[in-house]
C-alpha cells in the first residue's frame, strides 16, 4: 500500500509518501511561506527524490479540517486535482485526529491544540490505550471551544479515569505557545500533570497523517475526488462579518 499525505491545516506544510507501512520520504516546512508557493513544489521534490510514479499510489490522504481556511482550501485544492488527474481515492482525516498521532503511544491525555482565534481552539482529548491498535481512542470529538472549557473537560476525563492512578496530559500543537500562560495557570489550578510535547511532536506531521491514513485504508474510509471537501467546523471571518453586516441592516 502505498499513500501520498498532505497537510496544510495550519502554519505548517507537511507532505508525505509511506509504503507498506514504512515512511520513504517527508517534506515539512513551517517558514514565513504561502501553501500556494510551497505545496506544489514540496510534492515535486518527494516525488523527484523517491522516482514516485504518481500513477502506482492507492490513496492521497489530506487534512480536512479544521484548521487555516486558506490552508485547508490550498491543501484541498491539490489533492482534488491530483486525485481527478490520477483518478485516486482520497482519505480524508480530522486534522486534530492527525495531529494527535504525533504522540502515538503516550501512556497520557493527548490534547492537541490550534490556535482559532476568538479566544478559542481547535482541540479534542484522546488516548493510546490499546495495545496493537494504531488510532487513538477519541475521548472528546474535535470541536472549537474556550481553553477554560478545555481545563474543565479535561479535569473531567481525568477524574472519570480516576481509577487507572494519575494520568498526565501531553499538550502539542500551534495553540500551545498561544495560550501557555493560561494552560499553566488552569492545570496548576485545578491540580492536574501537565506537559507540552517537545518540538518534535508540536506542530502538523504529514507522516503521522499518512500512518492514520493507512488505517483508514484498510477500514475502506475513502472518499473520491469529486466528493472531497474541507471541513472548517466554523464559518470564515469573511462570512461572519457579512452575516453581521446582514443582521444590521
Amino acid at each position: 500500500m502505498k499513500i501520498l499525505a498532505v497537510d496544510s491545516s495550519g502554519l505548517v506544510a507537511s507532505v508525505a509518501l509511506i509504503e507498506d507501512g514504512i515512511l520513504i520520504a517527508e517534506y515539512t516546512l513551517n517558514y514565513k511561506k504561502t501553501h500556494s508557493v510551497t505545496l506544489v513544489p514540496m510534492l515535486d521534490e518527494i516525488r523527484s527524490m523517491t522516482e514516485l510514479d504518481l500513477n502506482t499510489i492507492d490513496a492521497i490522504a489530506t487534512a480536512k479540517g479544521p484548521g487555516s481556511f486558506t490552508g485547508l482550501r490550498i491543501g484541498s485544492a491539490t489533492v482534488k486535482g491530483l486525485g481527478l488527474a490520477l483518478d485516486k481515492p482520497i482519505i480524508a482525516i480530522p486534522t486534530v485526529d492527525a495531529l494527535s498521532m504525533n504522540a502515538f503511544g503516550y501512556r497520557g491525555l493527548v490534547c492537541p491544540m490550534m490556535d482559532a482565534r476568538r479566544e478559542q481552539v481547535y482541540t479534542g482529548i484522546y488516548r493510546f490505550k490499546e495495545a496493537g491498535k494504531r488510532e487513538p481512542l477519541i475521548l472528546l470529538e474535535q470541536c472549537a471551544i474556550s481553553i477554560y472549557e478545555l481545563a474543565s473537560k479535561l479535569e473531567e476525563k481525568a477524574k472519570s479515569l480516576a481509577k487507572e492512578g494519575e494520568l498526565p496530559i501531553l499538550f502539542l500543537g500551534d495553540g500551545v505557545p498561544v495560550y501557555k500562560e493560561s494552560l499553566d495557570r488552569l492545570m496548576k489550578d485545578k491540580g492536574l500533570i501537565y506537559e507540552y510535547a517537545p518540538c518534535h511532536m508540536g506542530r502538523q506531521r504529514a507522516a503521522a497523517l499518512a500512518a492514520l491514513a493507512e488505517s483508514y485504508y484498510e477500514r475502506g474510509i475513502m472518499e473520491t475526488a469529486s466528493e472531497h471537501s474541507p471541513e472548517y467546523l466554523r464559518v470564515s471571518q469573511a462570512e461572519r462579518e457579512r452575516m453581521e453586516k446582514n443582521d444590521n441592516t
